[in-house]
């Protein structure tokens, strides 16, 4: 039986870890993206960034004035023993310490009379989604998105005619709209198939995943490849001055879907994508990245 408190103190070290230090694959992504800049602009905003992340990381501050919105994804071993509603009460619990201690500027309001919650709790946030695994431990990811890249998330129910070429056409037209507004070089989350809401979803737990890893079926590796070139192409750049690199890397996952529908979801996450994993056994905790 994995205990409350350790889960509590787990969360709490991750909402730090991914607030104040950010993912190594995105900070080299980033790294390798100023080497290769020929753009003085360009240039001068990505070691500016780099600098941001150190300091951050050095003085255990948030990475952004923005410290989001906490999303985690909870995935349970059939070996595991659980109480789930338990799991819910201390993960928000743990929200509610880290806002006070790191400290977390307070971002959550009511939808309507935009009341702040002041703990970055409320109705329905933190958002927190289970699956089961067939494994021994308790793994908690965790995905901070602030609003400027989450506000320009958008869902296409396009018709099964217009396959990849379609897709791909909504995509480019999201992030040209998008510009400099997301804080790029930005990931592109992409879901593809399922439902409406299951797309979405895809969508944003793709960003998840790690830089350069590529989806298993070998077309969607290829088309995420392709989005990736086109998307650079735009010329959009850093911040939106301009410069080489838009968008460093492109993450698609997929679910069968009804035969008469084609839901396509992007959500993009900003230069500053924060991210944090922990595995718990019942008698030792790892963390991950």
């Amino acid at each position: 039986m994995i205990s409350p408190k350790v889960i509590k103190n787990v969360v709490v070290e991750l909402i730090k870890k991914a607030e104040t230090s950010l993912p190594g694959d995105i900070e080299s992504a980033l790294r390798k993206a100023y080497k290769i800049e020929n753009d003085e602009i360009a240039r001068l905003q990505l070691e500016t960034i780099l600098k941001n992340i150190e300091f951050a990381r050095r003085n255990s501050l948030p990475i952004c004035q923005d410290t989001g919105i906490m999303n985690f994804y909870i995935s349970i071993g059939d070996k595991v023993e659980i109480n789930l509603s338990e799991v819910k009460r201390v993960v928000r619990e743990s929200v509610e310490i880290a806002t006070r201690e790191i400290p977390l500027r307070p971002n959550v309001v009511h939808p309507l009379n935009r009341e702040n919650s002041k703990d970055n709790t409320g109705k329905g946030i933190p958002v927190i989604e289970f699956e089961f695994i067939p494994e021994d431990f308790l793994e908690i990811s965790l995905l901070i998105k602030g609003a400027g890249s989450e506000n320009f998330s958008s869902l296409r129910m396009l018709n099964p005619s217009d396959g990849l070429s379609g897709i791909r056409d909504f995509i480019i037209k999201e992030i040209a709209n998008a510009d400099g507004k997301p804080c790029p070089p930005i990931i592109l989350g992409v879901g593809i198939g399922g439902t409406s809401d299951l797309a979405s979803r895809m969508a944003k737990k793709a960003l998840l995943r790690p830089i350069g890893s590529k989806n298993g079926d070998e077309e969607i590796a290829r088309f995420e490849n392709n989005l990736l070139g086109d998307i650079n192409r735009l010329g959009i750049g850093v911040m939106g001055l301009g410069g080489e690199t838009t968008c460093l890397d492109v993450n698609i996952e997929i679910a069968h879907c009804h035969t008469a529908s084609l839901p396509v979801a992007i959500n993009i996450g900003c230069w500053a994508t924060r991210k944090a994993r922990a595995r718990i056994f019942e008698d030792k905790v790892e963390f991950i990245d």
